[in-house]
């Protein structure tokens, strides 16, 4: 039994390699990895997948870019293709992109089941791209496999049947311990931060990390400007190194953006160079969704510069703090981190590296019985 597993960005890949792995392990199941080509990284080479321990895309769709419409129909028309051609078992879609949402409705209208991972998620902020894409793919969908309680609840009360709903931990936190496990072996001394955090060790070894790519934040110049005051206050205190997204970059030089001489601006980052950044950084502020789940899992303190949140288990059981993105309240929360009053968080349940294993058995379990 064939499944296609749908990827358009980097993030997905990241989510579909421990399923990829726990697909290898079994003889149940088959599957290739459809690259819908939603963004063209050149980073995305060989030592890439071979960093996450799968193989190169089986197919290479190349929709690019465009307006969310325009790239939203060009990976229809390039996935229905594909699906006729082929006629999978079913399509699994992970996360809230536009190829989420455009895989999930092209199978759907060919009647060939859809799984989506990391369902249930809701920001409840209807100006976000993603949350219109979630919302689309969960209602559509067969299986839904839900990361956290709070997804869970939002699918029930979508009125989801409780036997297509998995609750099965998160496969992005299944990578994030596969990847930390790797690096304790892995020589870091050519990654393009090592020199950043070698000067760190010199000045007592602490420093923080900052990504910010959210459009509320770094389109709108007077917001950009208010957060960057609160980030070049930190890193009076704090030295921060921010790997800067090239649509921020661009507006750091348009809106002209004081982040002082005490914040680091570094390149894109690959994912075990980023991974070996954050992971020791006495703090983490972001407006990544992801970035939320990963530092909880490593307990790393996060301060997330955003009014809402799509995960929820972060703030209730991890090492995340809604901040907004009042410049008093960022600095509230920094400064507490910064006099070990931070906040003590635990790995939620199922977070436990197995969760890829959990959607496999059960795929395996449903597609056995149609």
């Amino acid at each position: 039994m064939l499944i296609y597993l749908v990827a358009g960005a980097r993030p997905n890949f990241m989510k579909i390699a421990p399923i990829v792995r726990a697909l290898q392990a079994q003889s149940t199941l088959s599957f290739k990895i459809i690259h819908t080509g939603q963004h063209y990284d050149r980073e995305m080479n060989d030592v890439f997948f071979e960093e996450l321990g799968i193989p190169q895309p089986d197919v290479f769709m190349a929709a690019g870019g465009g307006s969310h419409a325009q790239q939203t129909a060009k990976i229809m028309v390039g996935f229905e293709e594909l699906c006729v051609a082929e006629r999978p078992a079913a399509v699994l879609v992970v996360g809230d992109v536009n190829s989420t949402l455009a895989c999930s409705i092209v199978a759907k209208k060919l009647n060939i089941p859809v799984a989506h991972v990391e369902a249930g998620l809701r920001s409840g902020d209807m100006s976000m791209p993603e949350e219109i894409n979630r919302l689309v793919t969960d209602s559509i969908s067969d299986w839904f496999f839900a990361t956290e309680p709070a997804a869970v609840e939002h699918l029930r009360r979508e009125g989801k049947a409780d036997s297509a709903v998995h609750y099965v931990g998160h496969v992005m936190v299944d990578n994030v311990l596969f990847q930390a496990d790797k690096l304790t072996r892995a020589d870091t001394s050519g990654f393009d931060t090592a020199c950043f955090k070698a000067a760190s060790r010199q000045n007592g070894g602490r420093y923080g990390v900052v990504t910010m790519h959210r459009p509320s934040n770094v389109d709108d110049p007077v917001m950009f400007a208010r957060i960057a005051a609160a980030l070049k206050e930190i890193s009076g205190e704090l030295p921060l190194i921010f790997p800067v997204h090239p649509r921020t970059r661009a507006n750091i030089e348009k809106f002209g953006i004081d982040l002082g001489p005490n914040v680091t601006l570094a390149g894109p980052q690959a994912y075990m160079a980023f991974l070996n950044l954050w992971k020791d950084a006495a703090v983490v502020l972001t407006d990544s969704g992801g970035l939320q789940e990963e530092t909880t899992a490593l307990g790393v303190p996060c301060v997330t510069i955003r009014e809402n949140t799509e995960r929820p288990v972060t703030v209730e059981e991890g090492s995340n703090v809604l901040a907004g993105t009042d410049p008093a309240r960022i600095l509230l929360e920094a400064r507490k981190v910064l006099r070990g009053e931070g906040k003590q968080g635990r790995r939620p349940h199922l977070w436990d590296g197995k969760a890829a294993e959990r959607i496999v058995d059960v795929l395996a379990r449903e597609l056995a019985r149609r």
